[in-house]
């Protein structure tokens, strides 16, 4: 579920106070000042996924900042990726000043200092997790704070998808599948990270191709575990998780993502044979993978329009029948 907290219904002149209490119950203690006279209102919208505090956030012109008496105050270890999706922000740490703008997205870290000044009305969506979740050295992670990935980059555009579909269904995963989604979401930024910063070293496409052919095979074979993920599949063929993704990035998808896909299509499938009918769609979810009836019937209205039960009546009405082979 949820958590909901709106200014508005409160007079301008209490706006400020609780939007300030708002902020750093959300994310951490953070400074607040408000670039007008009268305080606009303010919204935002919080739900965990995993370790990720995930937050749609709207308000008017301010200026946010994280003092040296604020860390020393508290001395959390928190990073914040935020995805800018109306007006723009200047941000500053380590050194650096970078404009964000809409589309972009950028990561700052509350055990330094940084300031975030937002001259217009602001929508982002954040990504707040704790530091240690984000497995990358400390010198690369400082050498990213406040500079801009643009989804002209083809890898900083799949972490960006990923996030934001992440926060868009944040509300349909349980306390497993969102472990899991957060988990991965971490190992592509990991991997974006180690990108930038020149770590990767290309593996001929010839020997990249034949790597995601087998891997593919191992997946398609495995589609029926429950517990089938990306580590597993990694450690299945003496790899990283990041290694196993940078393959995955040159289909467009991540590994996660692949696995749902060949899932849906294999019960879309089994949905129409005639055994079908009496076992039920639960069974045949099962069969595959999925292991809450509820999470499936939303993958397959995302992917295919329709419910599991309006698709098997839509192939009994047009007379489909799928043969059983053995």
């Amino acid at each position: 579920m949820s958590d909901v907290l709106s200014t508005a219904p409160l007079a301008a002149s209490a706006r400020a106070e609780r939007w300030h209490e708002a902020v750093s119950r959300t994310f951490i203690p953070l400074d607040v000042t408000f670039l007008e006279r009268e305080p606009s209102p303010g919204s935002i919208v919080g739900r965990r996924v995993g370790v990720l505090q995930v937050a749609h956030v709207e308000a008017g012109p301010q200026l946010v900042t994280r003092s040296r008496r604020l860390i020393a105050r508290d001395g959390q270890e928190f990073l914040t990726l935020s995805l800018q999706l109306r007006g723009s922000s200047l941000k500053e740490q380590d050194g650096r000043e970078t404009v964000i703008r809409p589309g972009e997205f950028s990561l700052s870290d509350s055990s330094r200092r940084f300031r975030k000044r937002l001259d217009e009305r602001f929508r982002f969506t954040s990504f707040h997790f704790p530091r240690q979740a984000l497995r990358v050295p400390d010198e690369d992670l400082r050498a990213v704070t406040a500079t801009a990935f643009r989804p002209d980059e083809a890898s900083a555009a799949l972490v960006s998808t990923y996030f934001t579909r992440m926060a868009r269904a944040a509300d349909s995963f349980d306390d497993t599948a969102g472990r899991q989604v957060a988990a991965t979401a971490l190992d592509l930024l990991a991997l974006l990270i180690d990108e930038r910063r020149g770590r990767l070293a290309p593996p001929s496409s010839e020997t990249a191709a034949a790597t995601l052919v087998r891997v593919k095979d191992h997946i398609v074979r495995n589609l029926s575990d429950p517990e089938l993920s990306p580590s597993g599949i990694a450690a299945a063929h003496f790899m990283s998780v990041r290694s196993l993704h940078q393959l995955f990035r040159s289909e467009g998808v991540t590994v996660g993502c692949w696995i749902r896909l060949q899932r849906l299509e294999r019960c879309r499938r089994d949905l129409l044979r005639p055994e079908a009918q009496s076992g039920g769609v639960a069974a045949v979810a099962r069969r595959w993978g999925f292991v809450s009836p509820s999470h499936f019937s939303r993958c397959f209205r995302a992917a295919y329009g329709m419910t599991p039960r309006e698709w098997q009546l839509d192939g009994a009405s047009d007379g489909v029948i799928i043969a059983v082979t053995v």
